[in-house]
C-alpha cells in the first residue's frame, strides 16, 4: 500500500525543490524529462488548477536519498478530462508507487470527466503502466528537430543575402515586456482556441515565463499589419547548443498568408546566427498543416510524447 499525500495550491518551497530534484534524477536515468514546463511552473502557483500527489519515504527529509520518491500533478482544469504527469524515483521503481499514484489520480479525476496521462518519450515502463490501468493512446505530441550544421541555410541566415519574405503589408518587431502582454495573450487564445493547454495561457502564465532565466524578448517576434497583431514567433534557448521554436501562433483570420512559414524561417535564421547546432519544436501529431510547414523548413520527427486515456476517453480524441 502506497501512502500518498494530496496537496492543493502552491507547494512549500522545500517540497517544490524536492519535486524538481526528483524529476532531474529521473531525467538522468531515462534520458527524457518526466515533467513538462507547465507542471514545473505550477509547483509554486497558488492559483494553479491542480492537485499535487506526493509519495515520501518514512523518515521525512532526513531519509537517505531524500524524502520524495514519487510525484504526480493532476490538472483539474483541462477541458474534457483531467490530465496528469507523474514521476517515480529510479531507485524505487517496480514497487507499486506508479500504480498507486495513477490510481489516486483516477479517483480524483472522476468528477472532472476522466483521466488522461502523459508519457514523455513513451518509454516501455510507461506503456506497461498504462496498459495495466486499461488506458490506451489518445494523443501524440511530436518533437521535430532541424540540424543546423547540415541543413541548407534558409533565407535570412548569416550566409544568405536575403531576409525572410513576409506577406504584403506585414511588419515584424520584437516583443516589449510591460507593453505587449495583453495583446499577445489575446492572439494566443485565438490562435489556439481548440488546444487544451496552449489556448488556456493567461497573462500570469506569460509573466511566469518572462521571469524564467531563458526568457529573451529579442527572440520573441510579433507580426503586425496596420497596427493589428496577426502572428507571433517565440523562441527559447534553455539547453546549450539547442534552440527551440517555442510557440508559433497565427490569428485564424491570417491563415493562408504564408505567415507561419515566414516566421519559422525568421526564427531558424536567427537561431543559426547565434551559432546553435540544432533547433527543435513540438507539434500535435495530427496537425498536418503545421507538420507540413515545419517539414518544408527541414524539420523531421525526433521523438514523441503519448497521452493515454481511460477506455471511454480513448474512443473520443482530445479537443484541440
Amino acid at each position: 500500500m502506497v501512502d500518498i499525500r494530496a496537496v492543493r495550491g502552491a507547494l512549500d518551497n522545500s517540497v517544490a525543490e524536492a519535486v524538481r530534484a526528483l524529476a532531474a534524477r529521473a531525467h538522468d536515468a531515462d534520458g527524457v524529462a518526466p515533467l513538462s514546463e507547465q507542471p514545473l511552473l505550477w509547483l509554486a502557483d497558488p492559483a494553479a488548477p491542480v492537485a499535487h500527489l506526493l509519495v515520501e519515504r518514512p523518515g521525512g527529509p532526513e531519509a537517505p536519498g531524500g524524502a520524495l520518491v514519487g510525484y504526480a500533478q493532476l490538472d483539474l482544469g483541462a477541458p474534457g478530462a483531467a490530465s496528469a504527469e507523474l514521476v517515480v524515483d529510479p531507485a524505487v521503481r517496480r514497487r507499486g508507487i506508479g500504480r498507486g499514484l495513477l490510481g489516486q489520480a483516477h479517483a480524483l479525476a472522476e468528477s472532472a470527466g476522466g483521466l488522461r496521462v502523459w508519457a514523455h518519450g513513451d518509454l516501455p515502463p510507461a506503456q506497461a503502466l498504462a496498459r495495466a490501468a486499461g488506458m490506451a493512446p489518445v494523443r501524440e505530441l511530436w518533437q521535430m528537430r532541424l540540424d543546423l550544421r547540415t541543413a541548407d541555410p534558409e533565407p535570412g541566415a548569416a550566409s544568405s543575402p536575403q531576409p525572410p519574405q513576409m506577406p504584403d503589408g506585414v511588419t515584424v518587431r520584437t516583443f516589449v515586456p510591460g507593453k505587449d502582454e495583453d495583446a499577445w495573450v489575446a492572439l494566443n487564445a485565438r490562435a489556439f482556441a481548440d488546444h487544451p493547454e496552449q489556448g488556456r495561457l493567461t497573462r500570469a502564465d506569460l509573466l511566469a515565463r518572462e521571469a524564467e532565466p531563458w526568457f529573451d524578448p529579442e527572440g520573441f517576434w510579433l507580426a503586425e499589419r496596420d497596427g493589428r497583431l496577426l502572428g507571433s514567433m517565440w523562441t527559447k534557448v534553455a539547453e546549450p547548443g539547442v534552440g527551440e521554436v517555442y510557440a508559433l501562433g497565427i490569428d485564424p483570420d491570417a491563415q493562408g498568408l504564408g505567415l507561419g512559414g515566414a516566421l519559422t524561417r525568421l526564427a531558424v535564421a536567427a537561431l543559426r546566427e547565434r551559432g546553435l547546432g540544432a533547433v527543435e519544436l513540438y507539434t500535435e501529431g495530427d496537425n498536418e498543416p503545421a507538420i507540413r510547414t515545419y517539414a518544408r523548413a527541414g524539420f523531421t520527427r525526433s521523438a514523441v510524447d503519448v497521452m493515454y486515456g481511460t477506455p471511454a476517453l480513448s474512443a473520443r480524441p482530445v479537443t484541440r
